[in-house]
């Protein structure tokens, strides 16, 4: 549970905007009263996009059924694009 926290803490969000790295996972609930109750010391509050975070969601499904590949998910290739061939074989099965 503390992990979960750490990941939505200002100095991480800081750290994503420096990278030009744009956050798709809403603020928690306990996070934004938290920010509320510092009043104008708890800044403003992060922007979502519910496009975003619905595309974040389909592409993560996609990726889970891929990982249910045996060889997709342990990766026995030696070789890039034998791999690369059977992540498009796992993905017309699919």
């Amino acid at each position: 549970m503390a992990t979960d926290r750490a990941y939505n803490n200002g100095p991480c969000r800081d750290y994503l905007r420096r990278r030009g790295i744009r956050h798709t996972i809403p603020e928690k609930t306990d996070s934004q009263a938290a920010r509320l109750r510092k009043g104008s010391r708890g800044g403003r509050p992060p922007g979502f996009d519910e496009d975003r975070y619905k595309n974040r969601n389909t592409v993560e499904r996609a990726i889970n059924k891929l990982r249910h590949a045996r060889a997709v998910a342990t990766r026995y290739d030696k070789r890039g694009y034998v791999y690369l061939g059977t992540v498009t074989a796992a993905t017309l099965v699919i």
